[in-house]
């Protein structure tokens, strides 16, 4: 803004403005001195506590009904929207994003505007809205064609539209608002539905993800299943109507046990017993013998040499059993192998076929995942999340969530994180999720401001960065949020 516009400004304005932080000096170059305190605001692109009170005063009179003040709040809401995206163009990180769940209570007049200026005072210019989650969906009860319900449900409240109200005012304050979205997780009440029982991940002792997870919250899907698929694209379909800024899928998983149910060693152990799952593994066998073969391995949860000459002598014309990439004569272990990379192969078609929806409409789509959920566990066996990140397309955004506590230190953190970015191509954008809250340790986590640090100094490349969660930072008034009246 040059002087001849700050000039032009009311003086009422121009004591506004002024609050607004760029760097370490003021929208109107009034001089303030450069403390620790200042340059450290400055770094993170929040706004001054004048700034803040000054802001939120014109809310509530806006909210009220002051018809100058509406115009006045949004005069200053765009502004400052301007200035943070100077700010944070001028500073590390480019991007600094943080994670929300919207609760009914936020329908209320000015709820969701005192919520999203909370998010622009502290130096976010992202945000990701929480849309699909514990089988509810952030859509209007009036206008709702899934199978889940709606978070708004209160009585005259049918056409709410958080999500849309949300993206609209996010990018009145210069934020973008992806849509955030639970995936291969359906949730509970879509779990115990009598005519969606056919949809579920099943293991080879019989059980869903209950018997594993029993939280009351999470249900797995078989991503190989065609129902599961056409109510997760009618979901979809829904969410990009409201037009987001990009869609994020968190849960692109298989369920993870405790103890040794946190490990995959055996066949029965992996999630490939629905009825479409084991109907497509089938289907991987190149002849006769091969199907036969997994289909014994599959029911018995292993193969003995008198299995290999029983369906040897069943068809005889075949020379060997075959099967998908078989490399080998070791059968036991090349079955193992094709059981897992089938289990493998249903997250990575499940997040394809999600993610082509979006990028269609030529809006990112990123996929959501835990750094260690790929790995291998001890002797052939592997982490039962069976969350092979390192092949997800490099087109996606890859948001690694970097939750590793390492006491008072952030080295195992910024560790996790060159793990994911030695794994990426390089047109990859990586966007880790960091845990905790600024100012000091929460959940042993240590502060942001740690973290960040020893990512910048480290990971120098990195330019962008989101923030595990809203809830965490605005610990009472999410509460409250949560367990008030609409």
């Amino acid at each position: 803004m040059s002087s001849s516009q700050t000039n032009s400004i009311p003086a009422f304005w121009r004591k506004i403005v002024s609050g607004m932080i760029i760097g370490a000096t003021t929208i109107a170059q009034i001089s303030l001195p450069r403390t620790a305190a200042n340059a450290q605001t400055g770094a993170y692109c929040r706004a001054t506590p004048d700034a803040i009170a000054q802001k939120e005063i014109l809310r509530q009179r806006a909210t009220n009904g002051d018809g100058g003040a509406k115009v006045e709040y949004q005069a200053f809401i765009k502004a400052q929207g301007d200035r943070l995206a100077q700010c944070r163009n001028q500073n590390w990180p480019k991007t600094q994003a943080i994670w929300l769940r919207l609760h009914p209570c936020d329908a209320r007049p000015g709820e969701l505007d005192k919520v999203l200026d909370h998010i622009v005072n502290k130096g976010y210019n992202e945000v990701y809205v929480e849309v699909f989650y514990d089988s509810r969906v952030l859509l209007p009860a009036a206008d709702n064609p899934t199978p889940w319900i709606s978070v708004v449900q209160s009585r005259g409240a049918e056409n709410v539209d958080l999500l849309a109200d949300a993206i609209q005012k996010g990018r009145q304050r210069g934020l973008k608002v992806y849509a955030w979205m639970f995936t291969m997780n359906f949730g509970y009440a879509y779990g115990v539905r009598s005519d969606r029982q056919q949809t579920l991940a099943r293991n080879g002792r019989g059980q869903d993800s209950t018997a594993i997870v029993p939280d009351g919250s999470q249900v797995f899907i078989d991503p190989y299943n065609r129902q599961a698929q056409s109510d997760y694209y009618q979901l979809l379909q829904s969410v990009l109507k409201r037009r987001p800024d990009g869609v994020l899928f968190d849960y692109i998983r298989y369920p993870r046990g405790s103890g040794a149910g946190s490990v995959a060693s055996n066949v029965r152990d992996l999630w490939v017993y629905g009825q479409a799952s084991q109907q497509v593994l089938l289907e991987r066998a190149e002849n006769n013998q091969g199907r036969e073969l997994i289909q014994r391995f599959l029911n018995q949860g292993r193969i003995t040499a008198g299995d290999i000459s029983a369906v040897r002598s069943l068809y005889p014309s075949e020379g060997s059993p075959q099967w998908q990439n078989k490399r080998s004569d070791n059968l036991p272990a090349e079955l193992w192998s094709l059981s897992v990379a089938h289990a493998a192969q249903g997250v990575l078609e499940f997040l394809k076929f999600s993610t082509n929806n979006v990028m269609q409409q030529r809006l990112p789509a990123g996929a959501v995942f835990f750094p260690s959920a790929n790995k291998p566990v001890g002797n052939g066996g592997f982490d039962s999340r069976l969350q092979p990140w390192d092949s997800f397309s490099p087109a996606l955004e890859w948001h690694a969530m970097a939750y590793s506590i390492c006491g008072s230190s952030a080295d195992c953190i910024v560790e996790e994180i060159r793990r994911v970015l030695n794994s990426a191509e390089a047109q990859t954008r990586v966007v880790p999720a960091l845990a905790g809250v600024w100012g000091g340790t929460f959940q042993s986590h240590i502060s942001l401001e740690a973290q960040m640090q020893a990512i910048r100094q480290q990971l120098p490349q990195l330019q962008a960065v989101s923030h595990f969660a809203y809830s965490w930072q605005e610990r009472e008034s999410d509460r409250a949020r949560q367990f008030c009246q609409l």
